[in-house]
């Protein structure tokens, strides 16, 4: 398995953790930079959320359906 394959993998089992990970670092480059970077930074923060399912309470249930199908048991409604 390469690299790609193993990034897609963490995305699609947590979206969520992806995304607050790119929040923090976008977080603290801010600042270390004195908000001079502000906007563009936000765009990012957005465009990672929309990318990977903007709403995150979806991508937590698809998370979880996963884990319950992984695991052999029938997901939940």
């Amino acid at each position: 398995m390469g690299f790609i394959d193993k990034a897609k993998a963490m995305i699609a089992k947590d979206p969520k953790k992806i995304v607050d990970g790119v929040d923090k670092a976008t977080d603290m480059i801010d600042d270390k930079t004195g908000g001079k970077y502000a906007d563009q930074l936000q765009k990012v923060d957005d465009t990672v959320a929309d990318k990977l399912g903007g709403d995150m309470d979806i991508a937590d249930e698809v998370a979880d359906a996963a884990d319950e199908v992984a695991d052999g048991t029938e997901p939940s409604a």
